[in-house]
């Protein structure tokens, strides 16, 4: 590699370098993904020649020059990004990647995970942290002919939930409940698992999981090198659900996944279907999972979705919103309502 290169840290809070990268990225026919918190940059003769970026434990952004790629830059630059990782005490890394990097990120000890061909991959750095994640959750393995699951971000737990999650139990042996981890909510993750199990109280056949890096949110999934919306919705559930199918579900014998149907929004309603063939298709050897769609709850007329809950939140109307929660969640609202409150009048 010709010229020295000298790596810098950029942070988001330097707008000058920032949009510097950002026309980096475009000019490498990628988008800027807002999540990173720092980039690693490497500039060689003051021109900027590779990037990538840090956000928690995911690496992305990842870009090197077209005419110095090959050159041993791309391996030098992970290996920045890595050490990086460390530094902020992020030790669990994965990156999701183009197919073509998929190389490189294996000689810095990352292993694949999940593909979608030809397009990306996802990968970490470890070759049996997700076998060890899936042999724990199959301690908690439970007898019965007929095993249920549910993902929810519960955001936050309402009637709705607990209909979805009582008819799932109803029709189990068994039902596990896994919920999403990522604090890209409006409510904090253990707000919302604390909801939960507090909503759920008097189900005896359900186990409720944390979650884990394993279930997949779609607010942390990355899109900075898809440009087409509609590809990478169907690159985040087929990652999603590859995982869920070849790892999760034979680790808990699940034979069923239940969710409520999806009248208004059309990206969630599209995921039941391609769920539907990514949890059956024959191109998986793992067992095929069977989905359940149950009709949604309703008030009035209208089925009950937390995204309802929360337009009517910002008003502090609690008696609209009364009918739509749990118990423990309308207190956790009145609670949080009330703080707000007295710090509009402090």
């Amino acid at each position: 590699m010709s010229g020295q290169v000298v790596f810098n840290r950029v942070y988001r809070n330097d707008d000058k370098a920032v949009a510097e990268i950002k026309c980096f990225l475009r000019e490498n026919e990628l988008y800027i993904d807002r999540t990173i918190r720092v980039f690693v940059t490497a500039i060689r003769q003051g021109k900027l020649v590779a990037c990538g970026g840090i956000a928690d434990n995911i690496i992305k952004c990842v870009a090197v020059s077209p005419d110095l790629r090959g050159e041993g830059l791309g391996l030098a630059l992970a290996t920045e990004l890595v050490n990086l990782a460390w530094e902020m005490d992020q030790t669990q890394l994965f990156i999701y990647t183009k197919t073509q990097n998929e190389s490189l990120f294996r000689q810095c000890g990352f292993h694949p995970i999940a593909h979608v061909p030809g397009i990306m991959v996802l990968m970490e750095n470890s070759p049996c942290r997700l076998s060890r994640y899936a042999a724990q959750l199959a301690d908690q393995r439970k007898p019965g002919e007929k095993i249920g699951s549910i993902v929810m971000n519960a955001n936050p737990f309402t009637l709705g939930h607990h209909y979805l999650v009582q008819q799932a139990a109803a029709a189990c042996d068994w039902l596990h409940l896994f919920l999403v981890r990522e604090d890209n909510s409006r409510f904090r993750y253990q707000d919302r698992l604390d909801l939960v199990t507090a909503g759920t109280q008097g189900i005896a056949n359900l186990t409720i999981h944390e979650g884990s890096q394993y279930i997949i949110s779609r607010a942390t999934f990355p899109c900075y090198f898809i440009k087409e919306k509609g590809i990478a919705d169907e690159c985040y559930t087929e990652i999603d659900l590859k995982i869920f199918r070849q790892y999760l579900a034979p680790s808990l014998g699940i034979t069923h996944r239940f969710v409520g149907n999806e009248p208004f929004c059309e990206v969630t309603a599209k995921y039941n279907r391609d769920m539907r063939y990514w949890l059956n298709t024959p191109a998986l050897a793992e067992p095929p999972v069977e989905l359940v769609e149950i009709e949604r709850l309703k008030y009035n007329g209208t089925p009950i979705s937390a995204s309802w809950v929360r337009k009517l939140l910002p008003a502090g109307d609690i008696q609209a919103i009364a009918p739509l929660v749990p118990e423990a969640t309308k207190h956790f609202l009145e609670c949080l309502l009330a703080k707000r409150q007295e710090i509009a009048v402090t």
